[in-house]
């Protein structure tokens, strides 16, 4: 039969499915946004933008992201769900459109040493199958190779009840790649016998020296009165018996002056009742002994490669499981690449394509081998998108968080592409960004501001890059700027010279770092700035190193406590109200009792996850009823604290409040860009730029102590445009201070502005690791014989 023919050409009506295509967010009041009511575009890149503290993760991450998540964990069984936070719905009237959120934040990566580059991306576990299908001699199956699977063997009976009982001998094998001896670390630990005893001496005269075992005490008396060895004998004299006795005996019960003890080697006592704690949880003089006593060693069996001997005998064209891990990725891409063995063709495509994605992602001088918790938190990130790069799903919504932190300008134009592929497999794409380069390449902006903190919180403009440049907006008026090259330099001081350095992939290098100037070392990702700056530069007396690593402390630490600035504020409070400054302190006498002082009460629900609510009695103030009766300058101490830098900063610079010594912390953070962190906001919710700048304002409180050089690490991190003016001007009067300042540094702003460039490349890994060029600014850009002295020349328009 004929098939119909189709008269009508007009285009069939848009299905109603298909008219889904806004994000609409109606009254967001998380945090500090105020009532903030927008429309995004789905299957386009969204960037926010706006002053650190504008508000834009609290509407992107907090709002969106977090609602998203919400959604999702509803839809698990109630068991399932008893395993999962449970976070509230955020403070907002609409979120309409919404598909599941995908976040790819900066945090950093697990610190468990098994975990690595390759455990974190499906690598490893790819090269495990392909070894166990070609690698010669055969040992196994794909867990003969991960070293984080141990080999198991147990043997035993199993009861059959068939007519008759009859009992079978049964065996179970499983063979892992885990070395025996480090457990998959890659790494022993050892005491230093030295730091345990003096051999010189005998028992009886004190030769023991770790804390608590001197001479008189029962841990001492457990040795000195065994009677496995004679007390009055230097320990240098022992025979190997008695020495064995001493040091690693097993547990044995004895009697002591009529006390049953139970009596073991020195070294498991140790390993016991010192090694097993956590080291931050120790006493200070406890922790000075183990620093001193433990020493980290490769582990000797398998050469830190944390695979067992058959794992690493076993071999594909040469190299071993061992071998590709150690590799740098660019370099194991190519092997992949050579290999060509039809029966695992899918496999081996898969590898390849993943391998890939680590250079064009910038990170190919990594090697799969690399632990996870070394990385820093813009590598972490990228190492995360790794997994959404070959990812199936498609309209879903990828959130990230300044996914340009770390990356040479070089590197960002790798960063957009991958963005903008994102995008084009039909996924929304939402960014939280400062950087002018990624902000070009939006469909769409959304501009938050215009003030941080209290002053934000609103949408300044919303619509295309070109409307934001014509906007007005802080945003859009810092959009363009540029920073001249430096043409008149500082004259250094003197020099902190390097000699011979070879951290990670320095290859010997020798420079002389000037004093007294503003220093930047620059080069692409990986080319071995941080290796020469945190590796290399003798560690003395004056050098403070000011880093992006967590602060310790409880989740009752923050900025005020942190900088000291709490006492001042406590003991102004105590003077104007004639009571005790301890009645300030929510650690102490002034605590609610509710809730310790925490502000929120957590629940432990046992096997189901805990939850964290706002505590009735105190509603999240922190202090009794009666403390918070006494005022200084018409503001109880809740209200203080939950004040901003610049509004303390006011309030306690004049009139009855006036405390000269907070006023002083306060204009130290406010001068590293802070004024929009709340004095009483916990340091778990600080970005990694933010820590590094609060420790940077605690630094220059340092007037002695002989610190004279400050070694700083992208500084510019979360920075805005118009906050990397005032940051240059704070490295400025550090320096015509009489400090030294060393940043590494991506901005093209800091570069210009810097009295002296050491650029290191010229590529990553094997590729860098040397300096190709020393000199001013100006001789950079005038040269242009590296990737940092062409961008810089784009950028300064030469």
């Amino acid at each position: 039969m004929a098939r119909a023919k189709r008269t009508d050409t007009r285009a069939p009506a848009p299905h109603v499915a298909d008219s889904h295509d806004l994000i609409r967010v109606y009254g967001a009041r998380e945090n500090n946004l105020k009532d903030v009511g927008i429309e995004i575009p789905k299957r386009r890149l969204t960037v926010f933008t706006g002053v650190s503290g504008s508000g834009k993760s609290s509407l992107v991450f907090d709002t969106i992201a977090a609602e998203s998540q919400r959604l999702i964990n509803e839809t698990y069984s109630a068991f399932v769900q008893g395993f999962m936070p449970t976070p509230a719905r955020p403070e907002v009237d609409v979120l309409d459109g919404l598909t599941t959120v995908i976040g790819v934040d900066q945090q950093r990566m697990g610190g468990d040493p098994r975990s690595t580059v390759g455990t974190a991306t499906d690598a490893n576990a790819m090269l495990r199958i392909l070894f166990s299908r070609l690698g010669k001699p055969h040992i196994g199956p794909p867990s003969a190779y991960a070293f984080n699977v141990p080999s198991v063997r147990a043997s035993g009976a199993i009861t059959v009840e068939r007519g008759a009982r009859k009992a079978v001998k049964a065996t179970f094998s499983r063979t892992g790649g885990m070395c025996p001896r480090c457990e998959g670390r890659g790494a022993v630990t050892d005491l230093d016998l030295t730091q345990l005893y003096d051999d010189s001496k005998s028992l009886s005269e004190g030769a023991l020296t770790v804390p608590g075992y001197k001479a008189g005490g029962w841990n001492h008396r457990l040795y000195s009165e065994s009677g496995f060895y004679d007390a009055d004998k230097p320990i240098r004299e022992y025979t190997k018996r008695e020495l064995h006795d001493f040091l690693h005996r097993e547990p044995t019960r004895m009697k002591i002056a009529g006390i049953n003890m139970t009596y073991e080697g020195l070294i498991p006592r140790i390993q016991k009742s010192m090694l097993a704690k956590d080291r931050e949880g120790m006493q200070p003089h406890i922790r000075e002994f183990v620093d001193r006593a433990v020493t980290f060693t490769t582990c000797p069996d398998c050469d830190g490669t944390r695979l067992s001997e058959g794992a690493r005998s076993s071999k594909v064209a040469g190299i071993s499981i061992a071998d590709a891990c150690a590799m740098q990725i660019s370099d194991l891409a190519e092997w992949a690449r050579g290999l060509d063995e039809p029966s695992v063709g899918p496999l081996l495509g898969k590898l390849r394509h993943s391998l890939d994605a680590f250079s064009e992602i910038g990170l190919g001088y990594l090697a799969l081998d690399r632990p996870a918790g070394t990385l820093s938190g813009g590598e972490a990130q990228r190492v995360k998108m790794i997994r959404h790069l070959g990812s199936s799903l498609t309209d879903v919504t990828y959130v990230f968080d300044e996914p340009t932190t770390g990356l040479h300008p070089h590197d960002i134009r790798r960063m957009n592409d991958l963005l903008l592929r994102l995008r084009d497999k039909g996924n929304t794409v939402l960014v939280v960004e400062h950087e002018p380069e990624t902000i070009a390449i939006a469909d769409h902006v959304v501009d938050l501001g215009p003030g941080a903190g209290t002053e934000g919180g609103t949408v300044c403009f919303e619509g295309t890059v070109e409307g934001l440049r014509a906007g007005g907006t802080i945003t859009g008026r810092h959009l363009d700027d540029r920073t001249a090259v430096k043409e008149t330099v500082r004259k250094p001081t003197g020099t902190l010279p390097v000699r011979g350095a070879t951290a990670h992939n320095l290859r010997g290098v020798d420079v002389d770092i000037p004093l007294g100037v503003l220093v930047a070392v620059t080069g692409v990702a990986g080319s071995g700035k941080s290796s020469l700056v945190h590796g290399s530069i003798p560690a003395s007396e004056g050098v403070v190193s000011v880093d992006q690593t967590p602060i310790r402390g409880s989740r009752r630490s923050n900025p005020a406590t942190y900088t000291g600035l709490l006492d001042p504020i406590r003991k102004a409070f105590a003077k104007a109200n004639d009571v005790k400054p301890a009645l300030f302190s929510a650690n102490s006498e002034g605590a609610c009792p509710t809730c310790n002082g925490a502000g929120v009460v957590y629940t432990d629900l046992a096997m189901m996850a805990g939850v964290a609510t706002t505590c009735e009695d105190c509603e999240g103030k922190r202090f009794q009823a009666s403390v918070l009766e006494h005022h200084l300058g018409g503001r109880d101490i809740s209200e203080v604290l939950a004040m901003p830098v610049t509004e303390a900063e006011e309030f306690f610079g004049s009139g009855e409040a006036r405390t000269p010594a907070a006023h002083r912390i306060l204009r130290r953070l406010a001068d590293v860009g802070l004024g929009y962190l709340s004095l009483g906001q916990p340091l778990t919710t600080l970005s990694g730029g933010e820590r590094q700048r609060l420790k940077l304002a605690t630094h220059m409180a340092d007037k002695g102590g002989g610190r004279s050089v400050f070694v700083l690490d992208e500084p510019t991190t979360g920075l805005h445009l118009a906050d990397v003016e005032q940051l240059l001007g704070l490295l400025d009067r550090l320096v015509d201070s009489g400090k030294s300042v060393i940043v590494v540094e991506h901005h093209q702003a800091v570069m210009a502005h810097a009295d002296w460039i050491i650029d290191l490349g010229p590529g990553a890994g094997h590729d860098g690791g040397r300096i190709v060029f020393e000199g001013t600014p100006a001789d950079l850009v005038a040269a242009r014989s590296t990737l940092t002295g062409e961008h810089l020349a784009a950028y300064a328009g030469a």
